[in-house]
């Protein structure tokens, strides 16, 4: 069937898929769920702290999340705002959790960085704007916690434009801080929103806006709050920078907000600005040829995460597709490049979190979660012209290792099992001796936060308690090459060889005088730390 070009390119106009990033304890997800209540997709937001709460947030849906109140995998929500569909992807701010942020920002088309009002910016908000402005994607700033005092407005921009090194131009400004802090000025519209409060922001508050002059907002504010507010009004338009609509979508310029995710300050107009300014999806990229516009009528997807468990009970697993051009439909035979394999996409879904609903199409920009019996993998390109293959999604670098051995070996087959489909998440790459295949396995992860929910997972998932022993290596290499497979490589005071999970041979050291020790041997030995592409 052919492809109704003038409506792809009215569903691509549609959208916008943006992630969320920050550094742990920033608001991140706080402010998800005031995204998602005042897109309708929730009546009532959820408690992301207290952990008793009878009603938690949407986007920590795993039992550890609800736990220990903190994000550790992307949340995927798909909801309706204002004529458009807004894919939004909730990442994990804990440095340990790096690696399933950065594969999300290769599936999106621009990102809110959160940043703490009393902190400004700190060190994974550095890491996540590398990130970021490598890859070209425009950044939106909005300063959260204004209900609570923290860092004049003027020095936070100023530690955006030093530190990060953007340029920022002020979309909306404070009116006060801390306790006095009663709602932002627009100065796009030039029009002044002031908030009435709700308990903890759990629903939509009403919003009294006019203009800066207006007698009822001058007394309502008062009039020292308001001259101050006039003053640095006009510093901004004397020396700020200018809105640039083209600059901001090229990453050269940050749209600055101000507001309390909290109790909902701002809020309604970051999202409002992320359907006028946000760019809608952009062309595919591919390691040949010429770049793919999204209304080219080949359909092209790239996977980016693969989640097992979304519901316990059927141990099911999903493999979310980023559409990057065409249309994507139920039945559509593919290839998956660059391994070359060919099948059939038969069951496809729209995700909000944990919850689930069938799709029969989808569009670029567009998240869809795909049913994977063991067939996807992390950076595969999902196409049906085989000519086309997308870069492969960033893997990092192991730095902790540690065997899992499980507690009680009746529980061994369900051990195995975990150990398997956790590991094809691309969180933890499990390692094996390659002469005792049965052998307590050596987990290889990033930090030790990955190690603890990788053993909780195992527990409350699986039904498979483990027991996490810290093993002395410092760092792994994929080799390959001559001398990969010389005798010698199997056993050493300072190096292990174990298999990884595709049987690719990886030696483990203790420190790096071995790591140089075993290059001197074999000059034409390949290392790489990575167990995949690096390709940005």
């Amino acid at each position: 069937m052919a492809t109704d070009i003038p409506r792809l390119r009215r569903e691509i106009a549609k959208r916008r898929t943006f992630a969320i990033c920050s550094h742990p304890d920033a608001g991140k997800t706080t402010l998800t769920e005031k995204l998602l209540l005042y897109g309708g997709a929730l009546q009532t937001a959820g408690a992301v702290k207290a952990r008793r709460a009878a009603v938690h947030a949407t986007s920590d849906w795993m039992e550890i999340e609800r736990k220990r109140g903190i994000s550790t995998t992307t949340s995927i929500m798909s909801f309706g705002y204002a004529d458009h569909l807004l894919n939004l992807l909730d990442t994990p701010g804990h440095a340990d959790f790096s690696e399933d942020t950065y594969r999300t920002l290769a599936a999106v088309d621009s990102a809110v960085l959160l940043i703490d009002a009393a902190k400004g910016v700190e060190a994974q908000t550095e890491k996540l704007f590398k990130v970021c402005s490598d890859r070209g994607i425009p950044i939106f700033v909005f300063f959260n916690k204004m209900d609570r005092y923290g860092r004049p407005p003027l020095e936070l921009l100023d530690d955006i434009e030093e530190v990060l090194g953007i340029r920022v131009t002020v979309v909306n400004w404070p009116v006060g801080m801390g306790p006095e802090f009663q709602g932002v000025y627009d100065r796009r519209r030039k029009a002044f929103h002031v908030y009435e409060e709700t308990e903890h922001g759990k629903r939509r508050g009403s919003v009294k806006v006019g203009t800066l002059d207006d007698p009822a907002f001058v007394r309502q504010v008062g009039d020292d709050l308001h001259s101050r507010l006039s003053d640095e009004l006009d510093l901004l338009d004397g020396a700020g920078e200018p809105f640039d609509l083209e600059r901001i979508r090229a990453g050269e310029l940050a749209p600055a907000f101000f507001g309390s995710a909290l109790t909902n300050f701002g809020v309604d107009l970051l999202l409002q600005a992320l359907i006028e300014i946000a760019p809608p999806p952009g062309p595919g990229r591919p390691l040949e040829g010429e770049p793919v516009s999204p209304d080219d009528e080949r359909f092209t997807g790239v996977v980016f995460k693969i989640q097992a468990n979304m519901n316990p009970q059927h141990r099911d697993r999903l493999a979310f597709l980023r559409v990057v051009s065409g249309v994507f439909e139920t039945g559509l035979n593919v290839t998956l490049q660059p391994r070359g394999k060919k099948l059939r996409l038969t069951d496809a879904r729209q995700v909000l979190a944990r919850e689930r609903t069938a799709v029969e199409e989808a569009f670029p920009g567009d998240v869809v979660g795909l049913f994977d019996p063991g067939t996807f993998r992390v950076g595969d390109t999902v196409t049906v012209d085989s000519s086309i293959t997308y870069p492969g999604i960033p893997f990092f670098p192991p730095e902790l290792f540690a065997m899992a051995r499980v507690r009680d070996t009746a529980h061994r087959k369900a051990f195995q099992k975990g150990l398997t489909q956790l590991a094809e998440e691309g969180a933890i790459q499990v390692l094996r001796d390659p002469e005792r295949m049965d052998r307590d396995p050596i987990l290889a992860a990033v930090g030790q936060l990955q190690l603890d929910v990788f053993s909780f997972r195992l527990e409350s998932e699986y039904r498979a308690p483990v027991q996490i022993q810290p093993q002395p290596w410092v760092a792994a290499r994929w080799i390959s090459g001559e001398g990969a497979d010389a005798s010698e490589l199997k056993n050493g005071v300072g190096w292990t060889l174990t298999l990884d999970g595709d049987d690719r041979p990886v030696l483990l050291f203790k420190n790096s005088y071995w790591i140089d020790e075993i290059q001197k041997r074999y000059p034409n030995l390949k290392m790489s730390d990575t167990s995949g592409s690096v390709t940005t």
